[in-house]
């Protein structure tokens, strides 16, 4: 997939494409349904498919901490699109600037003159420009008068309810991850390099390897199950436990993931590792003392293996 960033990156060979715009937050299997019908658009018309999405997202922007938490950065985002088989991503940067782009110059001098699409595919909930005024009808007026179609896809329905990122966050917050399985097409996951923290869980005896969210909120809170692919040298997927939050007994700030791999002493700093969340044992908490944190984690340890004893 190729990964274009920013307008000034775009190229005469970029032009000419079918294209669908959108956040895509969590690539669930509404928006799976998208871009398999913009393949399907893209092999009739023999011309590659192409995703337009913004960074950060233009709620983000706005609402910044007061936004829903986010399933996927931007990473995690490319990773999940790679697997669609989509030919190229374009991600525009979405400051104040952008944000005054009006609607009509998307739906004209964007599509046509600077990507050349014949076909573009939206969500029937889907509005872009300032203030948001640009919207289906509008597409489909420029379209018919400067020659692409336009097609809204409809929803996706779930056991009678609208697949959607809202729909997968509250999912995941209530942790019925099988549920959110069958929403997203995939296991949840989260992807990130490891850092170097504050040494507390190796004093404690139970060393973790830390990833920085890199967002505004995680939409996981609490202790959970989990595997962790990215630290077997055989490639499987090892067991461990861990926990999302702000570590309120040692005066956290920002939250952040801390994974214990079961079993595993080697160095994983510098290290991607993919974390897959399975069940979540408790809701984080403060304690009174460290002591008090340290009898939380061992009856923690103990549960989840025995978790995963009962699970196989």
């Amino acid at each position: 997939m190729d990964i274009i960033s920013g307008l000034h990156n775009l190229r005469p060979h970029h032009k000419g494409c079918v294209l669908t715009i959108g956040n895509f937050d969590g690539v669930h299997r509404g928006h799976q349904q998208l871009i398999e019908h913009l393949r399907s658009q893209s092999q009739r018309l023999q011309l590659p498919t192409m995703l337009m999405t913004f960074e950060p997202q233009p709620r983000e922007f706005f609402a910044g901490a007061m936004l829903p938490a986010r399933l996927t950065r931007f990473r995690e985002k490319v990773h999940l699109l790679e697997r669609t088989g989509l030919d190229r991503l374009l991600c525009m940067p979405f400051n104040e600037q952008t944000s005054q782009i009006p609607a009509e110059w998307f739906a004209e001098e964007f599509l046509t003159e600077l990507v050349d699409a014949r076909y573009v595919v939206i969500g029937d909930d889907f509005r872009f420009g300032h203030e948001r005024k640009g919207d289906f009808q509008l597409l489909q007026n420029s379209g018919a008068r400067l020659g692409y179609e336009v097609i809204s896809v409809d929803t996706v329905l779930q056991g009678g309810d609208r697949v959607s990122s809202t729909l997968v966050r509250s999912t995941l917050s209530a942790g019925d991850f099988g549920k959110a399985a069958e929403l997203l097409g995939h296991e949840y996951f989260i992807m990130g390099r490891v850092v170097y923290g504050r040494q507390l869980g190796r004093q404690l005896g139970v060393p973790t390897a830390n990833v920085k969210l890199q967002r505004y909120r995680a939409a996981l809170e609490g202790v959970y199950c989990v595997t962790v692919d990215g630290v077997a040298e055989d490639g499987r997927a090892l067991e461990g436990i861990a926990n999302i939050g702000v570590r309120p007994t040692v005066d956290g700030k920002e939250p952040l993931l801390e994974v214990h791999v079961f079993d595993f002493s080697g160095d994983l700093y510098g290290r991607r590792i993919r974390v897959t969340f399975k069940h979540k044992l408790r809701d984080e908490q403060a304690f009174a003392s460290v002591e008090l944190l340290k009898q939380q984690i061992d009856a923690d340890l103990l549960n989840a293996r025995r978790w995963f004893a009962e699970s196989i």
